[in-house]
């Protein structure tokens, strides 16, 4: 029964986490200037809400069952679950809905076969000779959508572009055969994705280097003095919830104060771009793992003084509070980078798979914790055949701060790779047609025996 509940919540996150984030940032009008700029700090305020909820019981829930009051810890947490399902519902009819427009997953699918199939047709470079049809609006007569938005044309994955052009065969056809000819806008929906994606793998050293917080960190802090007071002894995993702390007056502090002197200095609305909110975040990323290093190293250096080397259950007479300055650093990273994701995964996805852009971001941190096990086990590997292993279960004989210095060099490397990413990524460029403009695939094909003489 309880890994039945464990593998039941796991589903719930699943499904809820990618949607319900897409779902809360869709009720913004983006045509609406004023709700436009609030949706700018909708993702800094809802992060923010995700962490107090994951922050709180941290502290809360084990000091109950410290106690013995199990039942209570995890009573509350359903009370509040239902509670927040009751709020949910009371606002049902009022939400902005979006009408189900068809498989985006065959959407993509379609265009890397239309591509393939016209492999050797020339691209002319004549946007005359372009398919502009668009079937993204909604057909829902219950949803009003008097404008819908197509993506204009880039010049990055050329290759894809052979989907879009209308060839002897698409203009002498009656219908559109949709393996075989997309629109503009469906072929840059593709790309994308696929500019997306590079962002993603560059930040998946961020992640790892976060995973540390609950692992290694608190190895650390099972080896040095946690009291506090003559009665009173820390536990090393209530530390990382300082993390939360600081991402609670951070998240604020960053809307509030940050952004305004931004905005005074860059001119740009949302103060800094996405790119490089996420680009500070991996900077600071960097910088955890420098100071982990020193710290470690000066928590070995008094273990050896004090001739505990050998006794790794001993207490080291080094107060836990020498971790604070690296959690502090994590928090902050994680307020830059995980709500810049966030934001970039919404608005650079295409409308249709937004919630797989919110999944894709979420994914990062379980992909982070997977690689930080490889990458132990790669380390150890070496080690092992160079001289002795730096991780192992006495970490006073280990060599930690050598596996810290070697995750602070590739996060270093993966920040390299992002920077030259951010410097040729391309936003997403959208344009709002009125429905009533819309050309159908006739009139399109009129008009390119017109031009063409085809």
């Amino acid at each position: 029964m309880f890994f039945l509940a464990l593998y039941l919540a796991s589903i719930g996150d699943g499904g809820h986490k990618p949607c319900v984030q897409t779902f809360a940032a869709d009720q913004f009008d983006e045509e609406t200037v004023a709700e436009k700029k609030t949706k700018n700090s909708f993702f800094n305020w809802w992060y923010m809400g995700i962490v107090a909820g994951s922050t709180i019981p941290v502290f809360l829930v084990p000091s109950l069952q410290q106690k013995g009051w199990w039942s209570l810890g995890f009573g509350l947490v359903s009370g509040v679950l239902a509670l927040s399902l009751a709020v949910f519902l009371l606002g049902i009819k009022k939400y902005r809905k979006e009408g189900p427009a068809g498989s985006p997953f065959t959407r993509l699918a379609q265009v890397f076969v239309a591509a393939s199939r016209k492999w050797r047709v020339k691209d002319t470079l004549n946007n005359n000779n372009y398919c502009y049809e668009e079937m993204d609006h909604t057909e829902n007569p219950h949803i009003h959508a008097p404008k819908f938005h197509t993506l204009l044309h880039t010049h990055h994955y050329r290759f894809l572009d052979k989907a879009m052009i209308i060839d002897e065969v698409d203009a002498t056809s009656k219908t559109r055969d949709p393996w075989r000819l997309c629109s503009v806008t469906q072929v840059e929906e593709l790309k994308l994705v696929l500019r997306l994606l590079p962002i993603w793998l560059c930040c998946i050293m961020f992640t790892v280097v976060q995973a540390q917080g609950h692992t290694y960190f608190i190895k650390q802090g099972d080896t040095m003095d946690r009291s506090i007071g003559p009665n009173l002894l820390v536990p090393a995993a209530v530390i990382q919830g300082l993390v939360g702390i600081i991402i609670l007056c951070a998240v604020p502090t960053y809307d509030r104060v940050f952004l305004p002197l931004a905005r005074k200095f860059t001119g740009n609305p949302t103060g800094i771009t996405v790119l490089q909110r996420i680009g500070v975040g991996l900077f600071l990323s960097i910088f955890t793992m420098v100071v982990a290093a020193l710290v470690e190293a000066k928590r070995v250096g008094v273990a050896r003084d004090h001739g505990l080397l050998d006794n790794p259950k001993a207490v080291i007479p080094m107060r836990i509070w020498w971790l604070l300055p690296q959690y502090i650093i994590t928090g902050v990273s994680d307020a830059f980078t995980i709500v810049g994701l966030q934001e970039l995964f919404y608005d650079q996805m295409p409308e249709g798979i937004r919630s797989m852009g919110a999944a894709l971001y979420i994914s990062i941190i379980g992909v982070g914790n997977f690689a930080s096990i490889a990458i132990i086990d790669i380390v150890v590997a070496i080690t092992l055949r160079v001289g002795g292993p730096w991780l192992g279960l006495n970490i006073n004989r280990a060599h930690l701060d050598y596996f810290y210095w070697v995750l602070a060099v590739l996060s270093a490397l993966s920040l390299c790779a992002y920077l030259w990413l951010s410097k040729v990524f391309e936003y997403k460029k959208v344009d709002v047609v009125e429905t009533s403009n819309q050309l159908s695939l006739s009139e399109i094909n009129h008009n390119h025996n017109h031009n063409h003489g085809v």
